[in-house]
């Protein structure tokens, strides 16, 4: 009987041991694919003439996002990439490029952390760093920076305990003044929508 009881506490120390080990396991880290799609609206240029005549280009980037889980249901993931590069054009003529570089931090709700298929909804805010900015041969500029909202909403079909894959679309507010010789002359509010395709590991 001693024997037997030994065994039977040896096995619920293990499983007790177990299962703290998976509360403990918090942390997520995904790599994804991401198409950024410009909303590409503009004020006329010096308020005279058709408003929308400024594009930034479309462009597919790796992104790297860490996830850490306070609960089963709520997570925070912060978004990070490189700089990227954007061609901007004025009524389809290239008139310069800038580079950007967006990290985002969101707070998100999932709502079946145990299920095979578990969709979330996530809102944060983004900080754009505006870089490299040439534009009209060195005339034009942009701001610096820009702060915005962003919103999420995504889904994570698990494929085991650790492993998962992702599908993710963001709206995020990107907005910047454009100067011409130092005055401004247009605002753009580029405000991607960003459509990513990626996998998980959560350790």
């Amino acid at each position: 009987m001693k024997t037997m009881l030994q065994h039977v506490l040896a096995v619920t120390l293990a499983l007790a041991g177990s299962q703290a080990l998976a509360q403990e396991t918090n942390w997520m880290v995904r790599a994804r694919a991401v198409h950024i799609d410009p909303a590409n609206e503009s004020a006329p240029l010096a308020g005279v003439g058709a408003a929308d005549r400024i594009h930034v280009s479309s462009k597919t980037i790796p992104e790297i996002d860490i996830s850490y889980f306070f609960t089963p249901n709520l997570a925070a993931e912060l978004i990070l990439t490189y700089p990227q590069k954007h061609d901007v054009t004025l009524d389809g003529a290239r008139i310069g490029s800038f580079r950007h570089l967006p990290p985002t931090l969101s707070a998100q709700y999932h709502f079946a952390p145990q299920s095979m298929l578990n969709p979330y909804l996530g809102v944060g805010v983004n900080y754009t760093r505006l870089s490299h900015v040439k534009l009209l041969n060195g005339a034009g500029d942009l701001e610096s920076g820009s702060w915005g909202m962003a919103l999420q909403a995504g889904v994570d079909f698990r494929l085991d305990a650790r492993w998962s894959l992702n599908l993710d679309v963001k709206k995020v507010n990107i907005r910047s003044d454009v100067m011409v010789g130092g005055a401004k002359a247009s605002s753009v509010k580029v405000d991607p929508v960003l459509f990513g395709v990626g996998v998980g590991y959560r350790f």
